[in-house]
């Protein structure tokens, strides 16, 4: 690789780093905890624990609707959802109005057999980690912000690669030169870590930036797939009293056979229509179940009125948000994505030191240098 180019590169990689590396450490510090989320709510009493039941019959779907309701008087639902990993829990989000902001709503989860309330979700320090990792208590100029500073770790990732073999072709793999000065060694190292978590950090970054895209990919969704769904309902009036919950699920297991219910958008949510509910199902593997293929039914018969498969814009979003923290292979794979996120930083810290050292070493130089002109006599 000639000089001039090798020039280029290290530039293009020295200042894609350093501009995003304050935004790249919050990111890692925040996503090491949100990787054991689950595990630190439980430690700290925030997530909600089923009762014990003997093999006991689940509440059916309308029973759980009904005591969402009960529990927040004055309010309308908006989701009714059932988690995988949890089978004992039923989660209700209720808000002042079908359509209610996000922020709005309130979220509680309820036992699948009882229909006791357990208690409220997503609430505690966990929260509040999880708002700074995906946009830093700024809305979506925030996520939008953090996606362009993931796309620029990518490229200091890819130039990091370029880079790698014109500096270190004269030294053995992983060599670390212990009798070297102290910026040497740390170069060394940075250079073998960074090679070590390149494939991880690469994928975990790219995940991330298409993780900022969610809500612009879900509008463009909305505003053509979605739209095209419900376009015999235009200018309807909405449903005056709404089908039975019951009926609807069975109804969207029917039109999607092999396949189970994830969660329910009730007439009026953002992810459906003023006249339907929409039936997000799910497969039974351990891909199928992160892919959601949306039914709508209409809300006063709850007869099916659509089915499709999402775009595959949205099934990569939907495929990149477990990837992302690494929760599709239980404590094992989280503990890998822990300790490659530790590395991580690492590398970005040792990049820092590197880059203050390498200044601190030319400053002498340059005073040398700019002494030795002002002696020149004129």
């Amino acid at each position: 690789m000639k000089a001039r180019t090798v020039r280029l590169w290290s530039m293009v990689h020295t200042w894609t780093s350093l501009i995003s590396t304050l935004f790249l450490l919050l990111l890692c510090l925040t996503g090491l905890p949100l990787i054991f989320h689950h595990e630190i709510d439980e430690l700290l009493g925030y997530a909600p624990q089923p009762e014990a039941h003997a093999s006991a019959a689940r509440a059916t779907p309308q029973v759980v609707a009904d005591a969402a309701l009960a529990a927040d008087p004055g309010r309308v639902l908006q989701y009714v959802s059932w988690d995988k990993d949890e089978p004992g829990i039923v989660t209700a989000f209720t808000n002042s109005a079908p359509d209610g902001a996000p922020d709005n709503a309130t979220v509680r989860a309820f036992d699948a057999v009882s229909t006791k309330l357990l208690g409220p979700v997503g609430v505690g320090p966990m929260l509040i980690v999880l708002k700074l990792h995906t946009d830093m208590f700024a809305g979506q100029a925030g996520k939008l912000f953090l996606g362009a500073m993931g796309l620029l770790f990518a490229v200091a990732i890819v130039s990091g690669v370029v880079l790698y073999w014109p500096f270190t072709r004269r030294l053995r793999f992983a060599t670390i030169r212990d009798s070297a000065a102290r910026r040497v060694r740390w170069l060394d190292w940075h250079n073998l870590i960074g090679v070590v978590t390149v494939a991880w950090a690469l994928v975990v970054g790219l995940t991330g930036v298409v993780n900022t895209w969610a809500e612009l990919m879900l509008n463009q969704w909305k505003a053509t797939e979605l739209a095209s769904m419900v376009a015999p309902y235009a200018g309807k009036p909405p449903p005056v009293r709404l089908a039975s919950l019951d009926d609807v699920v069975v109804r969207a297991r029917q039109a999607a056979p092999g396949m189970e219910v994830a969660f329910i958008a009730f007439p009026g949510a953002p992810f459906t229509s003023s006249h339907h509910f929409a039936a997000f199902m799910r497969g039974d593997t351990a891909l199928t179940a992160r892919l959601l293929k949306p039914v709508l039914l209409d809300g006063e018969t709850g007869e099916v009125a659509d089915i499709r498969a999402l775009p595959l814009y949205l099934q990569a979003l939907l495929i990149s948000q477990p990837l992302h923290f690494g929760d599709y292979g239980g404590m094992p794979l989280k503990v890998i994505w822990a300790a490659l996120d530790a590395l991580t930083i690492v590398v970005i810290g040792s990049g820092l030191y590197l880059w203050v050292a390498r200044r601190r070493k030319r400053a002498p130089a340059k005073a040398e240098t700019f002494a030795r002109r002002a002696r020149v006599p004129s």
